[in-house]
């Protein structure tokens, strides 16, 4: 697809099978395999669809900017190693994360419906991505599926004066019968930082508590946190607590990196974390109380009947239904973002 001046200008509306063709072009002629360019540019289609603009066409200047500085390897080769009935590690050769994990998904899956449950612990991965597309696809086989995934130090710990932590979300998938999984996806931080980059770059002021300045003090401003500043945890030591247990289970069990050792400092306009990350499935039809999946609709209608107004994953799919209806508007900002790469005709394409 082809498309001109004016309308990326103003904003387009494409279907999402138009999205994923444009990004794996532009994937592949700035850095990656045919393979991992279709791996990409999916998941930030999706995020796009789903109405996640943190997490879709937001980053791709981050990818490419990285794939450009030579820290991520765009052709990584993955190595996946079966080391014991339910335990897979995985090596993704500096390469992104969401590729390593398409090796590792069926060796996984098998794993788990042979044993009942199964990780994967991934290592040398770049994760930039949302959390919550890694475990969707898991709960859609019928599997629980929780992941977690470490990152450059960006959080102070609880009453802390230095970063230790990266933003160390978790995400969590169960199959529903007969519905779309149940999914969450949270940061432990007190709010993600492609979030606060976005609030930085509209001059939009944050909720109290989310991080400090530079100089430890706490602020709104977002601009303060992105330039030198760290991140807060939520719930104070209870966040603290939780994005702890992501550290040692994204890079202590996978053999990855803390989030302190992450050095990009020798490959500037580097924007990934070169961490750790752990995907863990249950076998569902392994439970003694009936079918799982009948249990989950069961707790969300209680859910309701107490006065929940939205599930987890409610308004990501009423997003995903509303694209697939009226196609993905990407507005005329993301546009400008993504116009030093899109080729908009061949004559007009810019050097990779």
């Amino acid at each position: 697809m082809t498309i001109d001046s004016d309308a990326a200008k103003d904003g387009h509306t494409l279907s999402f099978t138009e999205l994923v063709d444009i990004l794996a072009r532009v994937f592949e002629r700035h850095g990656t395999s045919s393979e991992v360019a279709s791996v990409l540019a999916d998941n930030c289609a999706r995020a796009e669809r789903d109405g996640a603009k943190s997490h879709g066409v937001f980053r791709v200047p981050g990818y490419l900017s990285t794939l450009k500085s030579g820290y991520v390897n765009g052709h990584a080769q993955v190595a996946v190693e079966s080391v014991a009935g339910g335990f897979i590690r995985v090596d993704a050769g500096n390469g992104f994360a969401q590729p390593a994990l398409a090796r590792a998904r069926q060796p996984l899956m098998q794993a788990a419906a042979k044993n009942g449950i199964a990780l994967a612990a991934i290592r040398n991965s770049h994760h930039f991505g949302a959390l919550w597309q890694d475990v969707e696809p898991f709960a859609s086989e019928g599997f629980i599926a929780l992941a977690c995934v470490n990152a450059t130090a960006r959080m102070v710990p609880c009453g802390g004066h230095s970063p230790v932590y990266g933003t160390n979300p978790l995400a969590f998938a169960a199959p529903r019968a007969g519905r779309p999984p149940l999914v969450f996806d949270l940061a432990t931080s007190a709010l993600a930082f492609g979030e606060v980059r976005l609030a930085a770059m509209h001059g939009q002021t944050l909720p109290q508590g989310c991080g400090v300045d530079r100089d430890g003090v706490p602020t709104t401003d977002a601009s303060r946190i992105v330039d030198g500043g760290s991140l807060l945890p939520f719930g104070g030591y209870k966040g603290a607590s939780i994005a702890m247990m992501v550290e040692l289970l994204s890079a202590a069990l996978t053999g990855g990196a803390l989030s302190t050792e992450i050095d990009q400092s020798g490959h500037p306009g580097a924007q990934t974390s070169r961490a750790g990350q752990t995907v863990i499935l249950i076998d569902a039809n392994r439970s003694p109380a009936g079918s799982f999946a009948d249990r989950v609709n069961q707790l969300c209608e209680t859910l309701k009947h107490a006065g929940q107004a939205r599930l987890p994953s409610g308004r990501r799919y009423a997003n995903r239904a509303a694209s697939d209806r009226d196609g993905i508007y990407i507005d005329a900002a993301a546009w400008q973002t993504l116009a030093p790469f899109l080729c908009l005709t061949e004559a007009r394409c810019p050097p990779a």
